[in-house]
């Protein structure tokens, strides 16, 4: 183990401060300063580089049950982030590593080897482990191979496009594929980006109104597939325009997630009479194939198949902010924060 004279002492965490009633603020937030704990056996130490802010966070910041435990008021937050193992009390993952785990919300963190993940930094710079690399791409992989499958010559609408999922899940679509993948997303930046960068074949503006008047025109004969994100007028116009026999993989609803100003979802009488397929899915299901999916993904990152983007917030104290943006839609790409 590394001298324990070279280690730092004491650790920055944030914890949730109270529960948000609709949208969060900065008052939601306690950035707190505590004792880092001697090592366990099979325990590391990880001096954190990069974490990441995701949308399903705002679930856990209420007391309501889900596919994973709520934030507890008064404790420390988490999340995926990666870092460089400082001090090791396991044999497997020595000084040096560099290594993805759950921990995030916090400079440095002590977790149990057996949940870190040692990466190849030479395959991909780091902080791709925590987007195309990492679970929001392992979610687009998935949702298109799996729960929503895409057949060469199908039509994919994808919301959220300009997202961390969804910038991802379009390329994917068309290396699948697609004959044309239309993407959603706010705003004339991020549709002009949706079709000079990323390579959909069409997008659509929801901050322009009449979204089902403008998929229609860039879909006249239907779409055979649906990546969700955000749910509500999303989601009920894509089952209007969906093709008999359609799939829609239910990834996510950031519609909601505040809880305020909630639109009405989709005429599931429609889904019964085109026999349509909606499909939830938790990416943790697909574990399992992770390895799979990061050779493809490295792979299509260094032949250009697949680009990114990362709006990155600097420091810790920052991530609250970055957090909060995610929610309002300030990011292009997968939002990150640097921490060192």
């Amino acid at each position: 183990m590394t001298e324990t004279s070279s280690l730092p002492i004491t650790a920055r965490e944030f914890h949730l401060a109270a529960r948000p009633v609709g949208v969060p603020t900065g008052a939601n937030f306690a950035l707190v300063e505590r004792p880092i704990p001697d090592l366990a056996d099979g325990q590391i130490l990880v001096r954190n580089t990069w974490m990441s802010v995701d949308p399903y966070m705002r679930g856990r910041m209420d007391d309501r049950p889900s596919y994973i435990p709520p934030f507890q008021v008064g404790a420390a937050m988490e999340g995926s982030a990666l870092g460089e193992v400082i001090a090791s009390a396991a044999a497997a993952v020595p000084v040096g590593a560099t290594v993805t785990h759950f921990a995030g919300w916090r400079d440095y963190a002590v977790v149990d080897a057996a949940t870190a993940t040692p990466v190849d930094t030479s395959l991909a710079a780091p902080q791709h482990y925590l987007g195309a690399l990492g679970t929001t791409g392992l979610t687009a992989y998935a949702a298109l191979t799996d729960v929503a499958r895409v057949e060469p010559g199908d039509t994919v609408f994808v919301s959220a496009a300009a997202g961390a999922v969804g910038s991802v899940a379009g390329q994917i679509a068309k290396a699948l594929g697609a004959a044309r993948v239309i993407g959603s997303a706010g705003g004339a930046a991020k549709t002009a980006l949706l079709l000079d960068e990323f390579g959909f074949d069409a997008a659509v503006d929801y901050r322009q109104g009449d979204l089902a008047g403008q998929l229609t025109a860039a879909a006249p004969e239907g779409i055979n597939v649906y990546l969700d994100s955000v749910g509500a007028e999303h989601l009920r116009v894509a089952v209007e325009a969906m093709r008999p026999g359609g799939r829609v993989a239910l990834v996510g609803a950031i519609s909601g997630y505040n809880g305020v100003n909630e639109v009405p979802g989709p005429d599931l009488y429609l889904a019964a009479i085109k026999e349509l397929s909606l499909r939830g899915m938790l990416v943790s299901s697909y574990f399992p194939i992770f390895g799979e999916y990061i050779a493809k993904a490295a792979g299509w990152l260094a032949d250009g198949t697949l680009r990114t983007r990362h709006t990155v917030y600097d420091g810790l104290d920052q991530a609250p902010a970055a957090f909060l943006g995610v929610l309002s839609g300030a990011n292009i790409g997968k939002m990150l924060v640097r921490l060192a």
